[in-house]
């Protein structure tokens, strides 16, 4: 369990800094790397977003 959250963890981070250079720069690497909506870049799209909801489990995990 523990591999599978520093993976959730891993493609989080991506996507966040593939936001972070759409935002700033209007450059999308997904795309860039894989093509515009490929297979590929769909996979990514929707791991990350996959992602995503199981982070929220990791609310139940802060502590004070």
């Amino acid at each position: 369990m523990k591999v599978l959250n520093y993976i959730v963890l891993t493609l989080l981070i991506i996507g966040a800094l593939n936001w972070l250079l759409i935002g700033l720069f209007e450059f999308n690497l997904v795309s860039f790397i894989f093509g515009e909506l490929s297979f590929l870049s769909r996979l990514i799209y929707v791991l990350v977003g996959i992602c995503g909801v199981w982070a929220i489990a990791f609310y139940s995990k802060i502590t004070d």
